[in-house]
């Protein structure tokens, strides 16, 4: 958490809470190819391991504020997960915690396609993509 997340009510600004999502989602799965330079290698390489000419995607996102993120100077605690996996798209899982209370804050997820930059199409995943995802499956 970031002193500027707060807002005027003194907890993490709901538009913060997303980017801390989008902070959670590349510290586990890794950054999108030839995005920023070299750093250390994510658990799951699961974005950077595509080929040239594909993006990974946010086709939605859902959030659900179960209770306010007070600011803290020490980071909140965000679990990740995969939830489902179907033919061409995937569900990433978060749970956003109080690093002191461990009280859930957030639970929320986001909704991936892989697509092809040239064409705009969604791309199938492909059998090692979904074995690379299925030990963080919940």
């Amino acid at each position: 958490m970031r002193w500027g997340d707060m807002d005027a009510y003194g907890h993490i600004n709901n538009v913060q809470i997303v980017r801390m999502l989008e902070e959670a989602r590349i510290g586990a799965f890794g950054p999108p190819k030839g995005a920023g330079l070299p750093g250390i290698e994510p658990q799951v390489s699961l974005f950077n391991d595509v080929p040239d000419g594909t993006m990974a995607l946010v086709v939605d996102h859902k959030i659900r504020y179960v209770r306010t993120l007070e600011y803290r100077n020490i980071p909140a605690v965000v679990q990740v997960w995969i939830g489902a996996v179907k033919g061409a798209s995937f569900d990433i899982h978060y749970l956003v915690q109080d690093p002191v209370t461990g009280e859930d804050c957030v639970r929320a997820s986001s909704h991936l396609a892989f697509v092809d930059e040239a064409t705009g199409r969604v791309q199938r995943l492909t059998p090692e993509q979904k074995e690379r995802m299925a030990p963080y499956r919940h």
